[in-house]
């Protein structure tokens, strides 16, 4: 398709006042320098230099834009980044995680009378998604722990599903799945592989290189990573997968926004270096923990205690485990619990993982709220379990502030 062709508006043109304004500073003369950064092209529709040339973008016979739900130069910036460092075949944004992750489920063939085989070991808001979404419309899931090899595959070859969905470092007890190998056992019933990558970030794995068929990122967390943006993104391993996935984008309409767009991808070009300071600080900070009087357990894949060290240590590129820290209070409820939160002073008690800042969140009232008391605790999460997620900070303020809270914990409760 030919080069758009400016068309500002002529000088001398005789218009009314409410033309000029909307028409007069639109459209000008391209010049041979561009802007460093990507634009926000915060705009519906594009213009073509004629209709023919429209008919053929609409068409998609020839590349171009005519509607932001169908693309947009800022989003394609960013679907194009994570491509690139994913090392997939290509990738759509979307306007959250659990859109991104609702987009695959039907990119990769479920439908009614389909099955899944999930990790038990996730985000409680997928979880909810599977049952009050998918169930209804007759999508059945077996959930199987997929730090358990053997009955992973157990239940695969039992169920013969349409798709396995797995997280890498499961939300919230950070359990680290064995990617490779749990690519393997789909692939021998014929499934495809989905994994969500959000707690580890490309920046210390890469699931596409180990055969999965799809990685999904809230975007919202690290790659974004400043806690102003709301975001999703599925990659593809084959071009073929994209079709279908453009196809459920462009009717569902749950796309990125631009402005969305280009924040997530400014976020982005920090990640490296955000990442293994954050990891550096989790691990400081899960050490120091595991030392405290008020603290039973601590969960993090960087500690030798963790059981799956071995496989964090392999997996996880430089010896990095990830920026989030589970543990849970010695003989803590919920009103334990909310006492130590409310102590805190530094770290803010928030809902995200992923932030520049560091934030605390109780599974049992938010990312875990969906599911039953009885379900919480056959998943292992305890009345006293609450997660950090942990910013850029200097790790001895943080370290700081949490023992001062939970040395508050250890004294009596003042009466009021």
């Amino acid at each position: 398709m030919a080069s758009p062709k400016p068309r500002p508006l002529p000088r001398a043109a005789n218009l009314g006042f409410s033309s000029i304004a909307v028409h007069a500073g639109e459209r000008l003369p391209a010049f041979d320098t561009k802007p460093v950064t990507t634009p926000i092209y915060s705009t519906v529709a594009f213009e073509a230099p004629s209709a023919e040339a429209l008919d053929s973008v609409f068409g998609g016979t020839e590349p171009g834009y005519c509607y932001t739900r169908h693309g947009n130069p800022t989003l394609e910036a960013l679907e194009e980044t994570i491509t690139r460092l994913e090392r997939g075949a290509g990738a759509i944004a979307f306007s959250s995680g659990m859109a991104a992750i609702h987009a695959t489920l039907l990119a990769a063939g479920l439908k009614s009378g389909e099955r899944m085989v999930s990790s038990q070991d996730i985000y409680g808001a997928t979880q909810a998604l599977f049952r009050d979404v998918m169930t209804p419309l007759g999508v059945d899931t077996t959930y199987a722990a997929a730090t358990d090899l053997a009955a992973f595959e157990k239940a695969v070859q039992l169920v013969r599903p349409r798709v396995v969905f797995v997280e890498t470092i499961s939300n919230p007890l950070l359990r680290v799945a064995d990617v490779a190998a749990i690519v393997g056992i789909a692939r021998r019933a014929g499934a495809a592989t989905i994994v969500d990558a959000t707690f580890a970030s490309p920046r210390l794995l890469t699931p596409l290189d180990l055969g999965a068929d799809f990685v999904v990122h809230s975007t919202t967390k690290y790659l974004n990573g400043h806690g102003d943006v709301t975001g999703g993104i599925v990659v593809c391993a084959s071009k073929d997968s994209l079709p279908m996935l453009r196809q459920v984008s462009k009717l569902v309409g749950g796309i990125l926004g631009p402005f969305e767009a280009y924040l997530t991808l400014r976020g982005v070009k920090t990640l490296a270096l955000r990442m293994p300071r954050q990891c550096e600080s989790a691990r400081q900070i899960a050490e120091r923990l595991g030392r405290h009087a008020a603290i039973e357990q601590v969960h993090y894949p960087g500690l030798p205690s963790h059981p799956d060290f071995a496989v964090a240590t392999r997996l996880l590129r430089d010896g990095l485990a990830g920026a989030v820290v589970s543990f849970t209070l010695r003989g803590a409820g919920r009103a334990e619990v909310f006492r130590f939160m409310d102590a805190l002073q530094l770290c803010c008690v928030g809902t995200t993982v992923g932030d520049i800042y560091s934030q605390l969140l109780y599974p049992a009232i938010s990312s875990h709220r969906a599911l039953s008391p009885e379900e919480r605790h056959r998943l292992g999460i305890g009345d006293g379990l609450v997660r950090l997620s942990v910013g850029i900070e200097d790790a001895v303020d943080l370290i700081a502030d949490l023992e001062q809270a939970l040395d508050a914990l250890l004294r009596p409760p003042v009466a009021v």
